[in-house]
């Protein structure tokens, strides 16, 4: 790898957070879950971040205002939202 190389994965990973850089702590924290994990449930989320689930939701719900994180209803359980990192 080439430095030129190494600097444009640096600029690709510091756009890839750029929307999450400003948002609270508790939506850098959920987007990191998401990022090592491919989908989640909101519970699911709740137990791998230690976060209240209203935390979690206010989360999610400023994640999805920038657009970072996609869901989509449980085939498994349509009660039940999965959430994606989309960034």
């Amino acid at each position: 790898m080439s430095a030129t190389d190494a600097v444009t994965a640096e600029e690709d990973v510091t756009d890839r957070w750029s929307a999450v850089r400003d948002l609270p702590p508790s939506a850098k924290l959920v987007a990191k879950v998401l990022d090592y994990n491919d989908t989640l449930t909101q519970s699911e989320l709740a137990e791998e971040t230690l976060l209240p689930p209203r935390t979690v939701r206010y989360a999610l719900s400023r994640l999805e205002e920038e657009e970072v994180v996609d869901s989509r209803f449980s085939f498994a359980d349509a009660r039940k939202r999965l959430y994606t990192l989309s960034v």
